[in-house]
């Protein structure tokens, strides 16, 4: 069996100051620090991960500056994105408040290929910062709120002592494969891989990721 190689662009959105940036750095690097400066703009970060001994997923991890606050540029940072975690503080209520703005500006803006069946993107909700403060909202309140905003699932989140960091990321990226796996089985979408020596499954060209340059460093 040929080796398959996937390559996904993530967002992380959510408001100025939910932990995003610092979410980012603990998966990439397992680096945290309280120095951050805010994202102007957006930043990504690459990743490559081994999910089997036939499979490898690049990741492009796209870090949209809580700033944004829905504007009309999310769109162009949105395009391509295969899923999306959106982040909340749980010492800052506010922050929740506008989860439901950042889900429904990920819905309204980007979908899925049309090879995959289209439809809203998966997207996880982090509570971010619980080493804080713990999330002020039961697991059923949790677990209601997702159901009825159509989220994959939710995770408590701690960059600072890495909590979660790993088991929310390998979450959305098993979903992702799993969809992109059932989507090849259709009789609409079959991917011929004695056409490519590496195997590797690609989207449509008007599917695959534009890198945008960072606004700052």
């Amino acid at each position: 069996m040929g080796l398959k190689e996937y390559q996904y662009k993530i967002l992380v959105v959510g408001d100025l100051g939910t932990g995003k940036t610092s979410i980012l750095k603990r998966y990439i690097h397992n680096t945290f620090t309280s120095n951050y400066k805010s994202t102007i703009g957006v930043d990504f970060a690459l990743k490559i991960i081994q999910i089997d001994p036939n499979t490898i997923v690049s990741l492009q991890m796209w870090d949209i500056a809580g700033q944004e606050r829905f504007g009309s540029m999310t769109q162009a940072y949105y395009r391509g994105a295969i899923g999306a975690f959106i982040v909340y503080d749980a010492t800052r209520p506010l922050t929740f408040q506008n989860v439901s703005r950042w889900k429904n500006d990920i819905d309204t803006k980007v979908e899925l290929p049309l090879a995959w069946g289209g439809g809203s993107i998966p997207v996880v909700l982090l509570a971010n910062k619980i080493d804080q403060h713990p999330n002020t909202r039961s697991p059923k309140e949790m677990e209601e709120f997702c159901r009825e905003n159509s989220f994959a699932q939710w995770f408590e989140t701690s960059a600072k002592e890495n909590t979660n960091i790993d088991q929310a990321a390998e979450y959305l990226i098993s979903h992702i494969v799993q969809l992109e796996m059932s989507k090849q089985s259709d009789s609409e979408y079959e991917v011929d891989y004695s056409s490519s020596d590496s195997g590797k499954v690609s989207l449509h060209d008007e599917d695959r990721i534009t890198v945008i340059k960072p606004s700052c460093c």
